[in-house]
């Protein structure tokens, strides 16, 4: 099991006339990710209402501020216990096999122009074997050719941008995997998250975006950065793209100022709690109800120690 104590601070200034706001920050419920205790706060205080969308589970925070400063602060312990499986032993799902949930995660999108890089996946991965060591494939080859660098693309850099000016911050990565992956038809969708793990070169910890695709009937998740273990991922935002869980959405005049993030994870073996860490499983928070006979998944937390490996944080 991992327990991990984050806060997520946001300030605004608002001018001129009302300003709406929509954000996503707070923790998903999820079979694999409780939400043990959160807060919230809201200064000055206003009326305030909070919605889940029942296809993603997406949490919804809505509010109105008139002109003035608004505070938003969210608290939250959460637990997760991460599945890991043999990669060898995940293939991919055809087409005719995916449920209703993933078939939204294999088209194009406004970030992930996939119908434009089938003949280079052809290419670079078509002789591949599917399955789960495809995409393991995909991840490195963006890792290894895109450099992170912050402030070399803006909010409107896509997936081909980033193909042709490889550099770029986490949603760039991830942008780039999905639509490599939605090429050859494996369903990929974007995760919000913080980077629990991030090397402190990085500077504090910040939302980081992540990949998950859809094999073998069951969501595993993927870092393009390399920046953070994926077990250690809290969940957020689920969608096609960064379009659909950004953090926050504004309509109206609005300055604001850079997200303070903290992420602190409970180190207690003896009671079952550890720290996140690279390892060579699969990692998957997410799967669906099935009849079918699987491979017998375990917690990460409980992985032997001779498949553990102390996290390796590149840029």
């Amino acid at each position: 099991m991992i327990r991990l104590d984050l806060t997520i601070s946001l300030g605004y200034e608002i001018a001129g006339s009302p300003a709406d706001f929509v954000f996503n920050i707070h923790a998903a419920h999820t079979p694999s990710q409780a939400v043990v205790r959160e807060h919230l706060s809201i200064a000055p205080p206003l009326p305030h209402r909070l919605e889940t969308d029942p296809a993603t589970g997406n949490r919804y925070l809505r509010l109105r501020r008139f002109p003035g400063p608004l505070e938003v602060r969210y608290g939250a312990m959460v637990e997760l216990d991460p599945r890991c499986d043999e990669p060898s032993l995940i293939p991919e799902s055809p087409i005719e096999a995916l449920p209703a949930e993933a078939l939204a995660f294999i088209y194009p999108s406004r970030y992930c122009q996939s119908d434009r890089l089938r003949q280079l996946t052809t290419r670079e991965f078509g002789h591949l074997q599917p399955g789960y060591g495809r995409v393991l494939a995909i991840r490195d080859w963006v890792r290894s050719r895109t450099a992170f660098r912050p402030g070399s693309s803006t909010s409107s850099t896509s997936a081909l941008d980033t193909l042709v000016e490889p550099a770029g911050v986490c949603r760039d990565f991830a942008h780039l995997m999905i639509a490599l992956c939605r090429a050859l038809n494996i369903p990929a969708r974007f995760v919000t998250s913080i980077d629990y793990g991030a090397p402190p070169s990085m500077g504090p910890p910040d939302f980081h975006a992540f990949v998950e695709t859809f094999l073998d009937g069951r969501w595993y998740a993927f870092d393009p950065t390399g920046l953070a273990p994926p077990m250690g991922f809290v969940r957020i935002g689920t969608g096609r793209d960064a379009a659909d869980v950004s953090f926050a959405t504004i309509f109206g005049p609005v300055a604001s100022r850079i997200p303070v993030v903290t992420v602190t994870a409970r180190d207690d073996p003896a009671n079952g709690y550890v720290v996140p860490h690279e390892c060579e499983r699969a990692v998957s928070s997410c799967g669906l109800d099935s009849d079918r006979e699987r491979v017998p998944g375990y917690s990460c937390a409980m992985a032997p120690a001779d498949t553990l490996h102390a996290a390796v944080n590149v840029r």
